[in-house]
């Protein structure tokens, strides 16, 4: 695969999932942002793209079409595909591990979250950039989709909890940004969880998601108790499962040629 400059709205619709919750919201954030890279089999009249934006790749296209060898810039990457794919991306990666997904959508009202008077839940702003660095390296995928620190502050699409000092507690983002959905991401630090700081972050960044004329979604892994039962909490339900796969290191040129 190379890289290609971004394909505009109608080229986009007609590669890639649009306008529905879960992957399709990547390709739509990169569009928008500008934070990501696209990828194809061909400079011209591509067979093959696709989308890369805070190590998940969204891929579309024709396998029959693609050499195991052109998939070597996905590595290390979380890729969703058609299972079309399947047989490819194994011969492509040394090791290729599935992870079954969960896609969520906002359906029922959240349930009330209080926070105790030391904390403010407000909208971060470029001021917040500090404090977005100092929860540390841990969570840098938080703020991976905004190109950084800085850039998920200056969004306007988070909300915090923050204390008195200005540290943040919680953080809720639309972490991919789509044309009808936007995907939500959250986090709390280690010493104020169980505190419905994360609820109320999420209740307030959905109520500005939905302000918007957007419906928030919500993807996450089959095995994370914590964050389905949060879903719930905050009002979303189940709509569909799927399939990605976190790609290894590219299969060596000797067994290709093997």
């Amino acid at each position: 695969m190379i890289e290609i400059s971004a394909p505009d709205a109608r080229a986009l619709a007609l590669r890639l999932p649009t306008n529905s919750p879960g992957p399709a919201t990547v390709g739509e954030h990169v569009q928008a942002t500008g934070i990501g890279r696209w990828w194809a089999d061909r400079p011209v009249q591509p067979r093959t793209v696709a989308v890369s934006c805070a190590g998940h790749v969204v891929l579309r296209g024709s396998p029959e079409d693609l050499t195991p060898d052109l998939l070597a810039p996905l590595a290390g990457h979380r890729i969703e595909a058609p299972a079309r794919f399947r047989p490819l991306l194994d011969a492509a990666f040394e090791r290729l591990t599935p992870w079954e997904r969960m896609v969520w959508t906002l359906q029922a009202p959240p349930q009330s979250a209080s926070v105790p008077h030391a904390v403010t839940v407000r909208r971060l702003n470029p001021a917040d950039t500090a404090a977005v660095h100092a929860l540390g390296t841990d969570t840098s995928w938080l703020s991976a989709s905004w190109g950084g620190p800085a850039g998920l502050a200056a969004s306007g699409h988070a909300w915090a909890a923050v204390g008195r000092t200005g540290r943040i507690l919680a953080v809720a983002c639309t972490y991919f940004r789509g044309t009808g959905y936007e995907d939500v991401a959250v986090y709390t630090v280690p010493d104020r969880r169980r505190h419905h700081l994360a609820l109320a972050c999420v209740t307030s960044l959905c109520a500005d998601i939905t302000s918007r004329g957007h419906t928030p979604g919500w993807n996450c892994s089959v095995h994370n108790r914590a964050s389905r039962l949060l879903a719930w909490t905050a009002g979303f339900r189940l709509v569909r499962e799927y399939v990605h796969y976190a790609a290894g290191s590219p299969v060596s040129r000797h067994r290709l040629s093997a």
